[in-house]
């Protein structure tokens, strides 16, 4: 049996962590709220919805008390979109990541 990435991203661990996002489209820029992440993409609640396979930049905001850290942490991400997700009024996406750095907030 032939796997894909798809199939990786949702055989993944999902952890259910509601953080806000801050979305890029091609359509413009959006406030989101993560609904889970893995360690290869995530689920996200969205007012629009991106063409499945665009790219999309997208920044987590993590606050300290969640991580344990002293500092919140923001996660700046490149990716892009597997799949749509409609749960009665709300529209969720789908992303796998392929790149993402770090950054401490002042």
């Amino acid at each position: 049996m032939k796997s894909s990435a798809s199939d990786a991203v949702r055989t993944a661990v999902r952890f259910p962590l509601h953080v806000a996002i801050h979305l890029k489209t091609e359509g413009g820029t959006v406030d989101a709220v993560t609904h889970d992440i893995s360690s290869s993409g995530l689920l996200f609640t969205s007012p629009i919805l991106a063409r499945i396979g665009s790219v999309i930049e997208f920044t987590l905001d993590l606050p300290s008390e969640l991580m344990g850290w002293a500092r919140n942490i923001s996660i700046d991400c490149v990716g892009r979109v597997v799949r749509y997700q409609l749960t009665g009024p709300e529209m969720m996406m789908a992303a796998e990541i392929d790149q993402y750095s770090l950054r401490a907030q002042s």
